[in-house]
């Protein structure tokens, strides 16, 4: 018998460029994304075990990176792995404000080309401005994903700041001020000047930074500060009690010194939270402007006076340096310091940490503000009996309800979770959801709707992640009881950075234990940072940003996403280069030139021979142990396995021996026809996960197949 041609398609190499767009209109047109589909065609039985993946929204300010790519490939495989064994999957896509990194932007542009600020167009005019600027940066950010492969359910996208996620947020803040949750008071919280609000401890981002370090003689001790320009409220000098040094000064001792603005008289301090080791052991607080003063302060009942203003400008207790910046004033006073012979001496090379707005770059400067709190050490009454809000969150973990992959990162959990304080969750910027207050004098109403006349709402909005806390059940339509929200929450996975595993895996768990008493996923899965060849992180200064669209457009996404899963172990962060990707692209014509072989050698197949038979079992070992890795989230391994099966024993071994077979013929070539077909068919499906375009492609020109298309054929059993 005549060997067969294979299709015409065949004869050229494949490229990415020309079946990738072909492939997303073919899976858009199938619309088996959306598990309902499934169901009504017959693919999926209507009483199959649900599996489902909230996307964690990409910000709608930004452009896909090389951190978001990783993250969707992992969860694509994750998600066509279970649809294809049959499980009812939904990956629901969704597109994050990201509220103060937004309306930065736009306040930005406003300036750059008006020479205006939100306060000369007021806050209407804001508001339709950033909706003007987020409607453009969804619809990039939704192409982008879709380049990528994702087979999210597209009919059921959320946005953190539409209809129905305002109603779920206002609903969650109201019900939780009614258990007592939610209050208002004034404590320290981290201030950024430049923007003017307070800032999540979450989206606080330090920088390294090289500044004097000043050692002061603050009477009879020594005390060190990178920062003079705060102390001039300092009173009080606190010590350890153990502290030999200091054993001459009692708790509650007044000496009298000279200070920056004359003498004053200070009070000894003896607290058991100071670091001996630290300096001389012996320091000044500054309460209203640092979280750990702060709490000495509260705990010993001691006096809290302002130093620097909500702009960063000096108060009249700074004396003649009063109406000075921080910036500026910081020289003067050190000059000051000198001339009374109160500087012990300067270490000009001090390496530190500097706090930072990660969404607007001003830096920190902690203030007492009034502001909305989430109380996180008040008990609430949960399904295991009555706890707080951090026991919560702590157990989900500990008692198995939560896994975390790896292992390791419980640990980081728990240390996060034993150390938070309550939970500014009020941002004194326009754009977001307004917090549900209204005032009248001083009467405070909190209420799903204005009280009515005379009422003025809170101007401020919540913290993103107050919103984000709600994101997997507020998308499945919470507060309503709705069918998705029955039938796919909790979650299956939740998948993420290890990098935001307390700012937002944490705020998820606590705000699903509290709403509905249960955990918002099963397991979560940390990925790692994608760092540059040298194992750097990608930065611009650097220069050394690798772009997953340049990526795409050059070598394909199937090889991009390979690049990101082989080697990446779950928590590891994976070297990349351009190389690298190219590689995988080799991998892809690899495929296509395989299929070209089998098919033109397509003919006449007969049951397989003794010989063909152990092929056919060897090749069913591959797909279950790909099955077993991907079932304990090692991708890397899986993807691996059947990358070397198909590249080094499957092209380099197995076709080689078939070419003399198929020119001797005869039953042999009839059993080898019908041996290579199948492992062709069983490897596109192992695949298929990993690179979904060129193994789609490739099947729609297979003749025999048990699905018309290969994101819902069945998995190898």
């Amino acid at each position: 018998m005549e060997p067969s041609k294979a299709p015409e398609i065949f004869l050229k190499p494949y490229d990415p460029k020309a079946r990738e767009p072909e492939m997303l209109s073919l899976w858009e047109e199938g619309g088996y994304a959306n598990p309902d589909v499934c169901v009504e065609k017959g693919i999926t039985k209507a009483d199959a075990e649900p599996y489902s993946i909230v996307l964690p929204p990409p910000n709608v300010t930004g452009t896909l990176h090389m951190g978001h790519a990783a993250m969707l490939a992992i969860e694509d495989i994750l998600i066509r792995y279970h649809r294809m064994r049959g499980f009812k999957t939904l990956w629901l896509p969704g597109t994050d404000s990201a509220a103060i990194a937004t309306q930065a932007k736009v306040e930005a542009d406003l300036y750059k080309k008006e020479k205006k600020t939100r306060h000369d167009i007021g806050r209407e005019e804001l508001l339709k401005r950033i909706e003007v600027f987020t409607d453009e940066s969804k619809t990039t950010i939704i192409n982008q994903l879709k380049k990528m492969g994702s087979s999210l359910d597209w009919s059921r996208y959320a946005y953190t700041m539409d209809e129905t996620r305002n109603k779920a947020v206002v609903e969650a803040f109201v019900r939780m001020y009614e258990a007592g949750l939610i209050y208002r008071g004034d404590r320290i919280v981290n201030w950024d000047p430049k923007l003017q609000t307070t800032v999540s401890d979450d989206e606080i981002e330090y920088v390294e930074q090289t500044d004097p370090f000043y050692y002061l003689q603050y009477g009879p001790f020594v005390i060190a500060t990178v920062r003079p320009e705060t102390k001039f409220g300092d009173k009080y000098v606190v010590m350890h009690p153990d502290d030999e040094r200091y054993k001459e000064y009692k708790h509650g001792q007044n000496i009298e010194l000279e200070w920056i603005n004359g003498p004053i008289t200070a009070t000894i301090i003896k607290d058991e939270g100071i670091d001996m080791s630290f300096g001389s052991g012996a320091m000044t607080i500054t309460p209203s402007h640092d979280a750990h003063d702060f709490d000495i302060a509260k705990k010993h009942g001691l006096d809290i006076e302002q130093v620097i203003d909500e702009r960063g400008i000096l108060l009249p207790i700074a004396g003649e340096f009063a109406g000075s910046h921080i910036k500026k004033a910081r020289a003067a006073i050190i000059e000051k310091l000198q001339k009374k012979g109160l500087v012990a001496k300067i270490d000009e090379k001090y390496v530190h940490n500097v706090a930072t707005n990660s969404r607007g770059g001003g830096i920190i400067e902690p203030q007492i503000k009034r502001q909305w709190f989430i109380a996180v050490d008040k008990p609430f009454k949960s399904p295991k009996g009555e706890m707080t809000l951090k026991a919560w969150m702590r157990q989900a973990v500990e008692g198995g309800d939560v896994k975390i992959a790896p292992e390791r990162f419980e640990r980081v959990y728990y240390h996060w979770i034993d150390n938070l304080r309550d939970w500014c969750i009020s941002r004194q910027i326009w754009f977001g959801h307004r917090v549900p207050a209204w005032y009248k004098g001083e009467e405070v109403k909190v209420s799903l709707e204005s009280p009515g006349a005379g009422w003025e709402q809170d101007p401020d909005v919540l913290d993103t992640w107050f919103s984000s806390g709600l994101w997997t059940f507020s998308t499945f339509g919470w507060p309503e009881g709705t069918k998705d929200l029955k039938m796919y929450h909790p979650t299956s996975v939740l998948e993420t950075g290890y990098d935001i595993l307390f700012f937002w895996v944490a705020r998820m768990i606590l705000m699903s234990g509290f709403f509905l008493g249960d955990v918002p996923f099963r397991q979560v899965y940390l990925h790692g940072l994608v760092r540059d060849a040298k194992g750097r992180k990608m930065s611009k200064s650097l220069g050394n940003i690798i772009d997953p669209l340049d990526m795409i457009e050059k070598y394909g996404a199937d090889a991009t996403r390979l690049s990101l899963v082989i080697g990446a172990a779950p928590g590891n962060d994976i070297k990349l280069s351009e190389d690298r990707v190219r590689g995988y692209k080799h991998f892809a014509n690899k495929l296509w030139n395989i299929t070209r072989f089998v098919l033109e050698n397509a003919g006449e197949q007969s049951s397989p021979n003794a010989e063909d038979e152990k092929l056919l079992v060897e090749m069913q070992a591959v797909a279950a142990e790909v099955s077993k890795h991907i079932d304990s989230f090692r991708l890397d391994l899986a993807a691996d396995t059947v990358y070397h099966y198909v590249w080094d024993r499957f092209a380099a071994e197995i076709l080689e021996e078939s070419k003399p077979i198929f020119k001797a013929g005869g039953e042999a070539a009839a059993s080898r026809r019908y041996t290579l077909y199948f492992i062709l068919y069983t490897s596109l499906k192992l695949l298929h996960p990993f690179m979904p375009f060129v193994t789609e492609a490739i099947w729609r020109e297979l003749p025999k197949k048990d699905a018309d298309q290969l994101m819902v054929a069945k998995w190898p059993a």
